[in-house]
């Protein structure tokens, strides 16, 4: 028995060797070199499934300092804007597309909650994180890559890779951990100002640094396949559909719009006109409307808003393969 043990223990060390060099061939020599502080040997994916997005490490600046003005004073956004909106710890901010498609993500606190606004122009994915992890608050940039089309993030303290419509850890010392999410609205600016008339709003901290207000995907949501994406489409709807996804169940917008109000259980989805699709025309402000969607569950008589999406079905399909898609 003992012959026999020995015997298993050197195959499963020998066997650990040989796939060793194998796995490290997967890992490219320009990442670990852009990247000397990230740990590639712990990984949850396919390193294979993660593609350039074309700029480097921090090529899309996430904005670390965000400047504010208040609703009443705020310029140069149309009522039919698109802003993420968030409502937490008695304060109320919106982050404006027009914006948050030049840097994707916002490292900012709210309340007394650090706070990651984040915008995945390519999967139209608004998602809001807590910073917090085990005690510590993380920092978050961008790292250019893209898995399934996604923004993958890193967080500066350990330099893990995370995806975004996860809120996972896929690469690094936080593999297969998880962020905490916020529910959030992505909502025209007209409605964040109605909701919260004493909030505040995103400004740019250098107007001239990038041509906000100027959507640099112009078309993209009316494209037949997504760009930068070589995984599974789902059969029988379009790929570039919008879809409202809580978790593993999803309603296309075209049945979302058809009835205005969909009950599920304790959730409840309600669409209305006004806002700006951000990925049609060169201009966010003249975007075809792809509508107000809010998504809320019952609790105690009263209605709360619950962590949701409103993305496309490619996105839908990739990062949850075993869920229900409801269409018309």
């Amino acid at each position: 028995m003992r012959r026999i043990v020995r015997n298993l223990i050197t195959c499963f060390a020998v066997l650990f060797m040989a796939a060793a060099p194998a796995f490290a061939a997967d890992v490219p020599l320009s990442w670990e070199r852009e990247w000397p502080n990230t740990d590639f040997g712990r990984t949850t994916v396919d390193l294979g499934e993660i593609l350039s997005g074309g700029p480097p490490k921090d090529g899309i600046p996430a904005i670390d300092d965000p400047t504010f003005v208040d609703v009443k004073d705020a310029e140069g956004l149309s009522d039919t804007e698109p802003v993420v909106g968030l409502v937490l710890g008695g304060e109320a901010k919106a982050y404006p597309l027009r914006i948050l498609t030049w840097h994707e993500i916002v490292n900012d606190t709210i309340g007394d909650t650090p706070v990651a606004v984040t915008y995945c122009p390519l999967c139209n994915a608004s998602i809001v994180f807590d910073r917090r992890l085990d005690g510590q608050v993380l920092d978050f940039g961008t790292t250019g890559k893209l898995r399934y089309s996604d923004l993958v993030m890193y967080d500066r303290q350990t330099e893990s890779w995370w995806q975004q419509f996860l809120g996972q850890g896929i690469v690094g010392e936080h593999a297969g951990r998880e962020l905490q999410m916020i529910p959030s609205r992505l909502e025209s600016w007209s409605s964040f100002r109605e909701r919260a008339p004493a909030g505040k709003v995103l400004v740019a901290n250098q107007p001239g640094f990038r041509d906000y207000g100027r959507n640099p995907y112009a078309g993209y949501d009316s494209l037949a396949k997504p760009f930068l994406y070589d995984g599974e489409i789902p059969d029988g709807v379009p790929p570039m559909m919008r879809v409202v996804a809580v978790d593993d169940k999803a309603w296309s917008l075209p049945l979302l719009r058809q009835e205005g109000r969909i009950e599920y259980e304790d959730l409840v989805l309600t669409w209305r006109e006004g806002q700006n699709s951000a990925l049609d025309k060169s201009a966010i402000d003249e975007g075809r409307d792809v509508g107000n969607v809010v998504v809320q569950r019952r609790a105690g008589g009263n209605l709360v808003d619950v962590v949701h999406d409103v993305t496309f079905a490619f996105v839908f399909h990739a990062f949850r393969p075993g869920g229900t898609l409801y269409v018309p």
